[in-house]
């Protein structure tokens, strides 16, 4: 289903895509989340986005490198 909404004030739409940005998604799925919230649906996301194949560089880095330190044997441990 699609709508179209028509008359959007300018203070709306600057707050939504202010709000999408810092979420990081985009502005339907804010639009979205906003319209079912304030019918009282329950707010469906749909997002990959934690999978590790859409990690950043920073954060797969940040992964490797705490794998790193836990894949360490302690000798001490092991005696």
């Amino acid at each position: 289903m699609q709508y179209t909404i028509r008359n959007i004030p300018p203070e709306l739409d600057r707050a939504l895509k202010a709000r999408a940005k810092k979420m990081g998604r985009s502005v339907n799925q804010v639009a979205l989340e906003a319209l079912a919230r304030s019918v009282g649906q329950p707010v469906k996301r749909r997002s990959l986005r934690g999978m590790p194949g859409s990690w950043s560089a920073r954060e797969a880095a940040q992964l490797d490198e705490f794998l790193a330190q836990h894949r360490r044997i302690d000798e001490e441990l092991w005696k």
